[in-house]
């Protein structure tokens, strides 16, 4: 493609959204955006597949934005999905200057919205919403949410790829065809990162409508190192000051002068156990490190992301929760400690570093077993050579079945059950769904009075018992409880820990290890789920265990 080509891009946009981009400093399209804004523009539905931080989400929204300015509606006009609470108010905050200047209300709904706001959105429909696929599905619940779901002509999913392999990709397609029925066609716009099979990704967001997919090859823009450290007699030494074996010290050195070597880097590790005592090893050691994963709190999390951002800390350990498009600023260097076990998962976290013009992605991988070691490099080979897993789409789940149809009879009231067979079949997930299957979960829901079945007239309706199930399975994401963490100082929540670790381990005088740093259990009360703690200096610390 020509400079001219690409810079043809942006002459796809209208005046207003064109004005915007020069005032935001956007001088050139990114290659997303080269190739996908012009089909985006004319209203195909598509799915953009390319790494993190190549400008995917303005890819998608500058055609919505372009086609929203000036319009006037009562309801939403555009959707944007994702699957997690923390990118929701990433993308509020990112899409909130666009909405200023082009006159366009964002908002943000989810499960942690306030009544006030949810009262508000119903008043006042957002012209544009980002929210959950569950938070989506309770939308068609409320009478009128539902009215304002008529005007959407725009849905991006973001992270599709996420969802696919999941029943939340199940769930959030039956919502997709129960909008298109109320609201008429829709224009769907996926964004993923790289996958083996795109057309199944696009099967899930469109169905069996033609999607256009453009995809961007990052495979030839990596530097991949596999590095096995060798112990050496510092790090003998080094092992009786942190408390481990020699060969795990050696990872704490290399992983250090990797560190240092570069200005922001993601050290990503493959489980959250891994990331406490990793983290707490190198900040030992002096690693300038914050820690991130999905069990620490939600302040401590935007606190580290803030000040990784803004180069107060040099690197970030983190779990997969930094994988996905979470706005932390440029970052020059990914390392992933031991093998990542995916090419795909490989080619997200590495494809996270170096996303200036020409800038290559680079990225090296710490391991300690030969095995791990030659898995490693199997894998790094893989990436380089675009060979990537394909994605297996989460077909036929009978429990979001259930649960759609319990969805469906709260929107409505009631539907015949051949009218809720024939949605749901519309939805890849379950173009397959026997109807005899069908029939099976439709008698058992009548049966424990979740829903009422007229046999002869085919007729399903509301009970009393659809509004507790329908809510109390609403969410796909397995249920853990779990216990808070408060600092007895501060008052101010750390993260959480898993009932299991709690049961098996907490008790007042232990010490475990949690963001990196050591805590002694004061008080366990199990009635409010609460472990209160405080800070103490010991770097033999137990780490916890999630599932």
């Amino acid at each position: 493609m020509t400079e001219a080509q690409g810079l043809a891009a942006f002459t796809a946009l209208g005046p207003a959204v064109r004005a915007a981009l020069s005032d935001r400093g956007f001088d050139a399209p990114t290659e997303p955006q080269r190739r996908a804004i012009g089909p985006l523009a004319a209203g195909h539905d598509g799915l953009v597949v390319a790494p993190t931080g190549s400008g995917k989400t303005e890819t998608a929204m500058l055609p919505v934005f372009d086609a929203l300015a000036g319009g006037e509606a009562f309801g939403i006009r555009a959707l944007y999905v994702t699957p997690l609470r923390a990118l929701n108010r990433d993308m509020r905050d990112r899409l909130e200057w666009w909405g200023e200047t082009l006159g366009l209300e964002i908002a943000i709904r989810h499960g942690d919205t306030s009544d006030y706001q949810r009262r508000k959105q119903a008043e006042d429909p957002p012209d544009v919403l980002v929210t959950t696929p569950e938070t989506l599905q309770a939308l068609f619940t409320g009478k009128k949410l539902r009215r304002a779901l008529e005007d959407v002509e725009h849905v991006v999913v973001d992270e599709v790829h996420e969802l696919a392999v999941s029943k939340r990709g199940a769930q959030l397609a039956v919502a997709l065809e129960r909008l298109r029925e109320r609201a008429g066609p829709v224009q769907r716009i996926g964004l993923s990162a790289t996958v083996g099979d795109p057309e199944e990704v696009a099967g899930l967001l469109t169905g069996d409508r033609p999607c256009e997919i453009i995809e961007v090859d990052v495979g030839g823009r990596l530097e991949i190192d596999v590095r096995r450290p060798t112990v050496t007699d510092d790090d003998e030494r080094l092992a009786r000051e942190l408390v481990t074996d020699p060969e795990i010290a050696s990872h704490v050195r290399a992983i250090d002068e990797l560190v240092a070597a570069h200005k922001a880097t993601l050290v990503f590790v493959n489980t959250r156990q891994t990331a406490e005592a990793l983290g707490s090893r190198l900040r030992e050691y002096g690693t300038d490190i914050g820690i991130h994963h999905g069990s620490l709190a939600r302040e401590t999390r935007v606190e580290v992301e803030s000040q990784f951002k803004n180069g107060e800390l040099a690197a970030l350990v983190c779990t997969s929760s930094m994988e996905l498009g979470i706005d932390v600023g440029h970052v020059d260097h990914v390392i992933q400690y031991n093998s990542p076990r995916q090419v795909t998962r490989l080619l997200q976290r590495v494809g996270r570093a170096g996303h200036r013009e020409g800038e290559p992605s680079r990225g090296t991988i710490v391991a300690g077993h030969p095995d791990d070691v030659l898995e490693s490099a199997v894998i790094a080979r893989r990436a380089r050579a675009g060979q990537v897993e394909p994605v297996a789409v989460h077909h036929g789940s009978l429990d979001t079945v259930a649960n759609q149809i319990a969805g469906l009879v709260m929107g409505r009231g009631e539907l015949s059950a051949r009218q809720a067979y024939e949605l749901l079949t519309r939805a890849y997930p379950f173009v397959d769904l026997d109807e005899g299957q069908f029939k099976t979960i439709v008698r058992e829901l009548a049966d424990n009075d979740i829903v009422w079945l007229d046999h002869e007239a085919d007729r399903l309706e509301k009970r009393r018992g659809t509004w507790e199930y329908f809510y109390r399975n609403l969410s796909m994401i397995p249920d853990e409880t779990t216990y808070d963490v408060e600092d007895v100082a501060s008052g101010s929540q750390i993260g959480t820990l898993d009932e299991r670790f709690v049961v098996n381990f907490a008790t007042p005088g232990e010490v475990f290890i949690q963001s990196g740093e050591m805590w002694r259990i004061s008080e366990v009360d199990e009635e409010d789920e609460r472990v209160t703690v405080s800070p103490i200096e010991d770097p033999a610390g137990e780490v916890p265990s999630w599932t």
